[in-house]
């Protein structure tokens, strides 16, 4: 029988995954690579549920994109999105979920400023992690130049990335505790 701890797990991971995946629909095209709010949910996933329910929510969330349903960004699917100039930032997703997760684990005692500055670093951090496989990628696959990479993959996100960044920070630092008491065990 699933104990409760490992019962909260799987929904929490469920939720994210729906999370991620309803963000995906909300999308600006931007050239190559559209800005979503998805890389929010992906970071939140690892800063409120921790490394293992992160990597768990987004690697469900690539698995259900690749073999078909529609939740790549703006209702897209299918292994040729991972091929594709998006491909290498949806892998970041998992680094960045993994990032947030071990990055942010405040000790309960350390300052309200400490645990702040904690959570703007982790969503700057993991957020930025999405690029470090997203921009090689793009210029692999649409065969670019540094220049015309960094153009069309991160220099008109910039602006949203800060947003989503400050956004995530301010969700798990305000979330981070209520999470934590929802995962102990109760047995």
């Amino acid at each position: 029988m699933m104990s409760k701890n490992k019962i909260r797990r799987t929904v929490l991971s469920a939720v994210f995954t729906a999370l991620i995946a309803a963000s995906s629909f909300f999308t600006i095209p931007v050239g190559p690579v559209p800005i979503v709010l998805t890389t929010m949910f992906v970071v939140l996933s690892g800063m409120l549920g921790g490394p293992g329910i992160g990597l768990s929510s987004v690697a469900t969330y690539l698995i259900l994109g690749i073999i078909g349903l529609p939740v790549f960004a703006g209702g897209t699917a299918g292994i040729a999105k991972l091929m594709g100039p998006t491909g290498g930032f949806l892998a970041g997703y998992l680094l960045a979920a993994l990032a947030g997760g071990l990055m942010f684990n405040p000790i309960k005692d350390s300052s309200r400023g400490k645990r702040i500055l904690l959570s703007a670093l982790t969503a700057l951090v993991a957020g930025a992690l999405i690029y470090l496989p997203g921009l090689p990628w793009l210029k692999y696959s649409l065969s670019m130049e540094w220049s015309a990479a960094l153009q069309a993959g991160l220099i008109p996100f910039i602006p949203g990335f800060l947003i989503k960044s400050a956004a995530a920070a301010a969700l798990g630092f305000s979330l981070k505790d209520r999470f934590q008491e929802f995962l102990k065990s109760e047995e």
